[in-house]
Order: structure tokens, then C-alpha cells, then sequence
């Protein structure tokens, strides 16, 4: 059976999130019913990150098996013309019956937005996390670099999570100061259950001054949650790209 790759942006702000959820408009719900009114197929997608309600995709993912003999470039066209706005298809085409979008991946790319200049800023509420406070900005690049590297990443996963491992590869951990914005770029093999959001909210409260960078360290060797920051909200964050080993 053919089988469809797509790379995909949306605004998740109108979403519970990617996963499809009973009583709960979803990403995926949404996709497998665009889907159904071009081809009269119910499909099961398959996602590469199971984004969260509120978070935002730049580059996500995902694959479907199909019978029809629609071309596999065509589907970019057909879905986008059923699809709301909000939810794009960039590119389609073509995947090896074995390929899943979640498992074959060799690493994803996420970054969290910030914007300080206003404290309430209507354009950016559901983009960015606002934050217009006094930051220690070197503290928090510092803190960054205690991320990098093969760790159990525990302290940094919220409750709930089903991973069977704790333990994820960070390739690239650093935080870019843009004036009025502060932009974190993270890549890893895998990420935890909020991984990413609870280091935004450590690396805040770095810059807040309530702990020092060098704790990080101290926060990971104790595979504690308690001991690590808060979870920042969800709008700043975006799944930027997925990469597989034939790219």
C-alpha cells in the first residue's frame, strides 16, 4: 500500500494539540478529515511530534497509507484547498512502505519564542511567551551549555509521560538575544513529555536570578522533576524540522 510523506506548519492555537482526542479539535482530527473529503478514506496519520495545545509546528512530520492513485506531489495542492488556513501542507511525496515519521527520525529541532518589550502585547499573545522582566541573559546562555549532551533528562519531564527511557542526546542547546526577543534553539535524538518547556522555565528563572547556571547539573543528576523550574507556556514553543537519515 502507498504510503504519503508530508511536512506540514500550523498555528496550534485554536488545537488541543496534534493527537487526535474525543470531543477535542486536533491537528491530526483535522488532517484525517481533509483527507477523507479528497479520497472517501479513513486514514490513521502518524505524526513525528505529538505537539501540545497551543504549540505551533514550522516543519512537522507526518505520514499516511493510501489506496487511491492520486499522485503523491498532488496531495500538497488537495489538502491545502480542504485544510483551514492555519494549517498548511508544505510538501508531499512519496515514503517506503517501512518509513514512520516518529521512529526513523534521527533528531528534531524546536525553538521557544520570547518577547520582553511589552508586558501585554496583542499581536504576540499567541506566539510568544511575553516576559518584560530584568533578565540576566549571559546566566541563561551559561545555563544553556549544562543541557548539551547525553543525560537522563528526568528532571525535565513532566508527569504523565509514557517514556520507557529517560535518557536523550541534546545536540544543540543556545539562546540567541534579538533585542526584544529571546529566541532558544534546542535539538536532540528525542525529547520528554514538556521537555523543552521546563527548560524554558529553568533557564528563566536563571535569568531571574533564583538559581545559578552551573545547578543545572545539580537538577539532572537528581532525576527530580521538583527540582528543576517551571513549564512555560506552550504558545512560544515551535517544532521547527525533522531530520532522517536519508537527508
Amino acid at each position: 500500500m502507498p504510503k504519503i510523506r508530508l511536512v506540514m506548519e500550523y498555528d496550534g492555537s485554536n488545537y488541543h494539540g496534534f493527537q487526535r482526542q474525543l470531543n477535542a479539535n486536533t491537528i491530526q482530527s483535522e488532517l484525517e478529515q481533509a483527507i477523507y473529503k479528497i479520497s472517501r478514506e479513513s486514514v490513521a496519520v502518524i505524526a513525528a511530534g505529538r505537539t501540545d495545545a497551543g504549540v505551533h509546528a514550522l516543519g512537522q512530520v507526518a505520514a499516511f497509507n493510501t489506496e487511491t492513485e492520486i499522485p503523491a506531489d498532488k496531495w500538497r495542492p488537495a489538502l491545502n484547498s480542504v485544510l483551514p488556513d492555519d494549517i498548511r501542507i508544505l510538501e508531499s511525496e512519496a515514503a517506503s512502505p517501512a518509513f514512520h515519521p516518529q521512529y526513523d527520525a534521527l533528531h528534531k529541532s524546536y525553538c521557544y519564542l520570547i518577547y520582553r518589550k511589552k508586558e501585554r502585547a496583542s499581536f504576540y499573545r499567541k506566539y510568544a511567551l511575553l516576559c518584560n522582566q530584568q533578565l540576566d541573559i549571559k546566566a541563561m546562555q551559561r545555563g544553556c551549555s549544562y543541557i548539551i549532551g547525553k543525560h537522563d533528562f528526568r528532571c525535565f519531564c513532566a508527569s504523565g509521560s509514557g517514556a520507557k527511557t529517560w535518557e536523550r542526546t541534546v545536540y544543540i542547546c543556545n539562546l540567541e538575544d534579538k533585542g526584544d526577543w529571546l529566541k532558544l534553539n534546542i535539538t536532540a535524538d528525542g525529547f520528554l513529555y514538556n521537555m523543552v518547556r521546563i527548560i524554558v522555565g529553568t533557564l528563566l528563572e536563571i535569568g531571574r536570578g533564583r538559581y545559578q547556571p552551573e545547578q543545572i547539573s545539580t537538577m539532572i543528576a537528581s532525576c527530580e522533576r521538583s527540582q528543576a523550574g517551571p513549564t512555560a507556556a506552550p504558545q512560544g514553543l515551535y517544532l521547527c524540522s525533522v531530520k532522517y537519515p536519508q537527508e
